[in-house]
């Protein structure tokens, strides 16, 4: 019994109270990136996009943890701080491609997968205590994400409201034969 308590009270290198605000923070980044996706009805939205913001900042603990393990300190041991990163960009990408669509020959969900790409990115920077990088990067592509959209309604119609416009354009230029 007395082991088991051992295990449960292990002690770690960062405070607790940091580790649960990294965390927390990370989670809120995540959801300031899939509020918009959730708004505009996109399958990976608030909560996808909040779990994986998580994700990466409970990986990016762990590797704190993990190099400040004694267990680790030896010196045939090499910490690589990259590989944390690139597992972390592996795994979200993979999830990422998952809601790349092709329907009706159009391409749907790339801003979808960038923004889970991005609430990872997000998510290693709040896990690793990389505050303004965190913070920078959600509220600009949050930014992207919002008013870029709005932006894009106004000035470029879509594909579909294109054609329609050149079939009118075109159906006057015959009609009238002159």
């Amino acid at each position: 019994m007395i082991g088991l308590i051992e295990e449960f009270s292990l002690s770690t290198s960062l405070p607790w109270q940091v580790i649960a605000v990294r965390l927390l923070f990370a989670t809120g980044l995540g959801g300031v990136l899939g509020f918009e996706r959730e708004i505009a009805e996109r399958p990976a939205g608030l909560r996808t996009h909040m779990m994986i913001a998580l994700a990466a900042a409970v990986f990016a603990v762990i590797a704190l943890e993990i190099i400040a393990m004694p267990a680790f300190s030896d010196d045939q041991i090499r910490t690589d701080p990259l590989r944390l990163v690139e597992a972390i960009t592996a795994g979200v990408a993979f999830l990422a491609a998952g809601s790349i669509l092709m329907r009706r020959g159009k391409v749907q969900g790339l801003t979808t997968g960038a923004g889970m790409w991005l609430a990872g990115a997000c998510g290693l920077s709040a896990g690793l205590g990389l505050w303004p990088v965190a913070l920078l990067s959600c509220l600009l592509g949050g930014l992207v994400l919002a008013l870029v959209r709005r932006l894009e309604t106004r000035v470029m119609p879509k594909p579909s409201e294109r054609s329609v416009e050149r079939s009118i354009k075109q159906s006057g230029d015959s009609g009238d034969g002159g």
